[in-house]
């Protein structure tokens, strides 16, 4: 199994490129973008060593559903997906806030909580609460966008004072968030899941509020199993549950955490295994579908023939 970890695309039209932490995004003379999921996986802001197989094309059909899932709450950037780890949309002008919102005290806000603070973000958090306790209600915790380094969290006053964004646009921001975090709750619902929390990305396409990105991935929400979640709950044990926080932990326990001064741990194969298939299973169990691995022998000429085959055509 090959793993796309780099890669340097020549697609019709193409005038940039701009490579993430996962994705690499070039920008064609036509006004589309041409988004490639990788197999990198990050966490805590630092790229990963290895490439994690069927990563990208797990994110790229997972993001896809949802976005076609949620395009009557609000506009969002897709067009096509000619290969299955691509992405075809419009460009938009990306605003630099992270809308964050969380249903349960979970991952870096249940850090935070049990470093004894009772405000995230400018929002206020009732004590007696134990970490993965559902929240009275969802909040939003906002972060800046960085190219490089860690986001930062910042409150919406700070956000308004500073004018990253206009009033009018941060509301319409906040209720679209509120609006898909109950679609993504919703449909993990069906599937036996809990949307713990996620995180949106929007931009401006013709001066209107667009949905950019991914949603509801395993590299951007958290889930829980519904099944047992009160018991485990009850009884003080860690939450049976898809997402990444597993990489964090295992890099936690191996002395690293994106602090200055520590050295990434050593990925051994099996665990690059290990992190592949719960990719496979959150795509199954949300998706309810069978997970079909595409042909992993030429990834870069894979993508790179269907891509271009999608531009001549249309």
């Amino acid at each position: 199994m090959q793993a796309l970890t780099s890669n340097s695309f020549q697609f019709q039209g193409q005038t940039k490129v701009y490579n993430g932490k996962v994705r690499d995004v070039y920008t064609l003379d036509n006004g589309l973008l041409v988004m490639v999921a990788s197999d990198r996986i990050s966490a805590f802001d630092h790229i990963l060593p290895k490439g994690i197989p069927y990563k990208g094309q797990v994110l790229n059909q997972v993001a896809t559903m949802f976005l076609n899932a949620t395009k009557d709450i609000v506009p969002n950037w897709l067009v096509a997906t000619p290969d299955p780890a691509v992405a075809i949309g419009v460009a938009c002008e990306p605003i630099r806030i992270e809308m964050v919102i969380r249903g349960y005290l979970a991952g870096h806000a249940a850090r935070e909580y049990k470093a004894g603070k009772r405000t995230l973000c400018g929002v206020a958090l009732p004590e007696g609460l134990i970490e993965n306790d559902r929240l009275p209600a969802p909040i939003i915790t906002p972060a800046t966008k960085a190219d490089e380094g860690h986001d930062e969290d910042i409150s919406k006053e700070d956000i308004l004072a500073r004018g990253l964004v206009s009033p009018e646009i941060y509301a319409q921001m906040e209720q679209y968030t509120h609006a898909l975090f109950k679609r993504g709750t919703e449909m993990a619902a069906e599937r036996g899941l809990i949307l713990v929390d996620t995180k949106y990305e929007f931009g401006l396409h013709n001066g209107v509020v667009t949905l950019i990105d991914e949603i509801h991935t395993p590299d951007s929400s958290r889930y829980f199993y519904a099944e047992g979640y009160e018991e485990r709950q009850a009884n003080g044990e860690a939450q049976k549950q898809l997402s990444k926080e597993f990489v964090r932990q295992w890099l936690i326990e191996n002395g690293f955490q994106g602090l200055d001064g520590q050295a990434m741990p050593f990925m051994p194969e099996d665990f690059v295994a290990v992190i592949s298939e719960r990719y496979i299973e959150l795509y199954e169990r949300i998706t309810g579908l069978t997970f079909e691995k595409s042909d992993t022998q030429n990834i870069v000429a894979r993508i790179e023939n269907n891509v271009n085959a999608y531009l001549q055509n249309n």
